[in-house]
């Protein structure tokens, strides 16, 4: 049994893509944290800011963790981090054709979706602002979830036609 062709292309282009955005959003806030007047290529306005998104409290933790933990521990990180390690291990797991893998495939893009849904409302409702990058990764995470459950769908049926 293969990945199909079209299933393996998007993946990496989705992870690649997601990889890139975090890897982006992380090199602002750390960016924004050495110089308060840094303004990313991201920044077009006061209302279309990606690093007065990334510097608020929800960039880091969801904006929850700081609750549990002090904010400046490490278990704090920035959302970019969780984004960096999510697109990682959807590319690396993407490479197995286990039924464990696809379930957690799905499971872990539906947390993600969860996640985006959290911080599109933060950001429209809370801090009023648009994100260019931030939209960008919800889309990548709501995409990675269809193709994670065609990929399952796909997985179960050659597992049952197999035996």
């Amino acid at each position: 049994m293969a990945i199909p062709t079209w299933e393996r292309k998007v993946r990496i282009f989705l992870c690649v893509f997601g990889l890139l955005l975090s890897v982006y959003a992380l090199h602002v806030e750390l960016s924004r944290e050495r110089n308060p007047d840094y303004r990313a290529m991201c920044d077009l306005g006061e209302s279309v800011s990606c690093s007065k998104v990334f510097s608020s409290r929800w960039g880091r933790g969801f904006g929850l963790v700081q609750y549990f933990v002090d904010k400046d521990s490490p278990l704090n990180q920035p959302n970019s981090v969780l984004g960096i390690i999510f697109y990682t291990l959807q590319m690396c797991l993407g490479l197995s054709l286990s039924r464990k893998a696809a379930l957690f495939l799905v499971f872990s893009s539906w947390v993600s979706v969860a996640g985006s849904l959290y911080l599109a409302s933060i950001l429209a409702f809370v801090l009023g602002d648009f994100c260019m990058v931030c939209v960008s990764t919800y889309l990548v995470n709501f995409v990675l979830l269809f193709t994670n459950l065609k990929r399952r769908r796909a997985i179960e049926g050659l597992k049952e036609k197999s035996g």
